[in-house]
């Protein structure tokens, strides 16, 4: 087994990155447990699940979109996008508990519930993630400006505004 230099290392394989994740993971996994644990289910319905999720698609829609805004994905935003994006947004969302949210109402005989629910996560975090990506485009005004190359005809005073 060859051990390349961490350089050559894919992103996600290095170290210092792996425990961005962690340490992001494990404050987003018990944000959604106090969140579960504050308010329950209603109706057999994991209604505290389902806005977790809703939320995080969102949240990461607007981070992804607003760090990519300000440049490659280097230095500070990357790893602001792997301790909040890999590592907090992805312990604080749980396909997995949709997944077994949905099989449950389904397995209970509440198969338009267990449809909807798991369907419309789906379709509505989709939305959030878009709604996401429109907030973070109003919040920073428009993309970057791109710079204007100067002419001839601008230094002349014929190309002008």
């Amino acid at each position: 087994m060859s051990s390349a230099p961490s350089g050559n290392r894919p992103v996600h394989l290095r170290l210092p990155y792996l425990g961005l994740a962690l340490i992001g993971g494990t404050f987003g996994t018990a944000a959604r447990e106090a969140i579960t644990l504050i308010f329950p289910s209603a109706d057999g319905i994991p209604w505290p699940i389902f806005a977790v999720n809703i939320l995080g698609a969102f949240l990461l829609g607007l981070l992804l979109d607003a760090l990519a805004r300000m440049g490659p994905d280097a230095g500070r935003r990357r790893r602001l996008r792997i301790l909040v994006g890999t590592g907090f947004m992805g312990g604080f969302t749980t396909y997995s508990a949709l997944a077994t949210d949905t099989a449950s109402l389904l397995g209970e005989g509440d198969v338009g519930a267990g449809i909807t629910y798991g369907l419309g996560t789906v379709l509505i975090g989709g939305l959030a993630t878009w709604a996401g990506i429109v907030a973070a485009t109003a919040w920073k005004g428009r993309a970057p400006e791109v710079p204007v190359r100067r002419t001839d005809n601008d230094v002349r005073g014929g190309g002008g505004k």
